[in-house]
């Protein structure tokens, strides 16, 4: 037996992996995605979300994908993995994620591959969205450049491509490399962490979408929840998968406040 069982809980309620079931539609992210959506429809071209470690950026971006209807949008999503990335190496994912065929090698002929490709998605009626995540990591400003030309791409309706970057707070120096590209950001997102209220309501939404008959955390123990996290998701989740755990060993259906004491404790959150 492990927690699951004992909580009668279908599947972990805190995991980290992101998971659109287990999404919170807090008031922040709802009017985030509301500010992204009017970027998309009205072509602005490029969108900032900025977010400190663990505040939901990736979270967001996935919701946003989505929610994106595929018969409207022609939307992808690259994730940045290392700060090696060069801008022909970017260039080349981008017109393949899109949908280019036969990608060339010279840069003059891959940019007309691009732009041919963004004409044809829009004499099609789809609009191209590319999120971007960890853009604070793309510290290039080559790479910065090579955006702002794509966004010089433009429609009588608008610019032929939508740019989403998502990023920690770095990334308005990564903008600042190109000053004519910063000054394009139509639209800019800054996810904080939650309140001690949104904390409460993300805990009891995801038990209950993990198939929690009840709630175990007390009133008082949500409150510790919020103060030794500060309201970073990332850090709610981890604090209440332990607290289960330490329930289960101790076999209590209740999760009170020794008990997310303790779990700090062990994670190095707060001292004894």
């Amino acid at each position: 037996m492990d927690y699951l069982e004992f909580y009668k809980l279908k599947e972990h309620p805190f995991s980290n992996v992101v998971d659109n079931r287990f999404y919170f539609n807090g008031t922040q992210h709802s009017e985030a995605l509301v500010r992204l959506r009017y970027a998309i429809d009205t072509k602005k071209g490029l969108a900032v979300v900025i977010g400190d470690i663990g505040t939901g950026k990736t979270t967001l971006a996935r919701r946003l994908l989505e929610e994106l209807d595929e018969n409207i949008y022609e939307a992808v999503l690259l994730v940045v993995i290392h700060s090696a990335v060069s801008a022909d190496w970017l260039l080349k994912k981008l017109a393949i994620q899109l949908g280019v065929t036969d990608v060339k090698e010279e840069k003059v002929e891959l940019l007309s591959q691009i732009y041919r490709r963004l004409f044809e998605l829009g004499e099609q009626g789809k609009s191209p969205v590319v999120i971007i995540d960890e853009v604070q990591m793309l510290k290039s400003k080559e790479i910065m450049e090579e955006f702002r030309g794509l966004l010089n791409m433009e429609m009588p309706e608008g610019k032929m491509v939508n740019f989403i970057f998502v990023g920690m707070p770095e990334l308005d120096s990564v903008l600042a490399l190109d000053e004519p590209l910063k000054q394009r950001v139509a639209i800019k997102v800054r996810l904080k962490s939650f309140s001690e209220e949104n904390t409460k309501e993300y805990i009891v939404h995801r038990m209950h979408i993990a198939g929690s008959p009840k709630n175990p955390f007390t009133e008082n123990a949500m409150r510790a929840i919020y103060h030794y996290s500060s309201g970073v998701p990332r850090l709610i989740n981890t604090i209440c998968d332990n607290a289960l755990l330490d329930g289960f060993l101790f076999k209590t259906n209740i999760i009170d406040e020794a008990i997310i004491r303790a779990v700090t404790v062990d994670l190095g959150l707060s001292e004894e």
